[in-house]
């Protein structure tokens, strides 16, 4: 069986009690949810994967335990937000597989903004990534941000493989890197967009155009790479998935961070009820669950996630 994160950890992070997103894939370009089309059964974890596991968890637990905690009004009840990345960028902009929408932007009633860092998968920034951030500044919003995980394009693994905490000796080593490295590009376009925040989600799912390997040890470990990059940086993660998304895409890979969960193209009601146990995706507690309505990304905390905000985002 995995190793989850430390109970101390979930104790930090789960003062809230709540989780994250998924569904079909929708016109708005942002989590989605649509079934992985290259993945295979679970397999066997070799003794090494277990061992940088554990490494991972106690990265992990130190990260959260040393943040500096932002004082954040509590809120009485659950609270509202969204989220945003590249669809909601001017038409036109873009990687030609991920050309801009001109999406609208969330809801006045939103109190937070979850920001996407990329233009579909890794190496790719959100092209209007500053222009959002200033959009979150200017109306003094609560902020976090998400970035997809995505596994090595053409020359990304020859490119990466061996640059990073892993000795880049084995395939596994080398796609970590690679994931490392997708996390500290994204560390560097949040800092040149001026983007604050304790807490980043990783979101894990099926990328059109960019697909995963069907080796679902492989996965994982480009996975575990990215969620140790951001950890070495500084930041406190979580996942963005569903439990199908997520088992189709790394298999039975447990990290028992915090969960963003999504619904698709449901309502309001059908997110909350993925706030429960019975919605879990990798070990971790609810914190955020997302549904998509009137062309929006729309979220609703979790559980008493409302209660201490100051955990999951930064006060503009």
């Amino acid at each position: 069986m995995r190793r989850a994160l430390p109970l101390l950890l979930l104790a930090l992070l789960a003062g809230c009690g709540g989780t994250p997103e998924a569904g079909d894939p929708d016109p708005t370009g942002t989590p989605s949810v649509s079934p992985p089309s290259t993945s295979s059964s679970p397999t066997a974890v070799p003794p090494a994967v277990e061992s940088e596991r554990e490494d991972l968890a106690d990265l992990a637990e130190k990260a959260a335990t040393e943040a500096p905690s932002a004082t954040v009004a509590p809120y009485p009840a659950p609270v509202l937000g969204g989220d945003i990345s590249w669809p909601q960028c001017p038409k036109g902009l873009g990687i030609p597989e991920k050309r801009t929408l001109g999406m609208p932007m969330p809801l006045p009633q939103a109190r937070y903004v979850v920001v996407g860092l990329t233009n579909g998968p890794g190496f790719h920034v959100n092209p209007c990534l500053a222009d959002q951030v200033a959009w979150v500044r200017e109306r003094r919003l609560l902020v976090s941000a998400y970035a997809v995980a995505s596994f090595p394009q053409g020359d990304e693994l020859a490119r990466y493989g061996q640059d990073g905490p892993y000795d880049g000796g084995s395939e596994l080593d080398a796609l970590r890197n690679v994931g490392y490295q997708q996390a500290r590009f994204n560390v560097a376009s949040m800092k040149q967009a001026r983007l604050r925040t304790p807490f980043v989600w990783v979101d894990v799912e099926p990328v059109p155009d960019f697909p995963w390997s069907s080796d679902l040890v492989a996965n994982a470990a480009v996975v575990e790479g990215a969620a140790r990059g951001y950890v070495d940086a500084g930041y406190a993660i979580g996942v963005y998935s569903t439990p199908a998304l997520w088992e189709g895409v790394v298999g039975g890979l447990e990290l028992g961070v915090p969960e963003w969960r999504a619904a698709g193209q449901t309502s309001r009601a059908e997110a909350e009820s993925r706030c429960g146990d019975d919605w879990v995706i990798q070990g971790g507690p609810a914190v955020l669950a997302q549904w998509v309505e009137a062309d929006r990304d729309q979220n609703i905390t979790c559980g008493a996630a409302h209660r201490d905000l100051g955990v999951w985002f930064h006060q503009y």
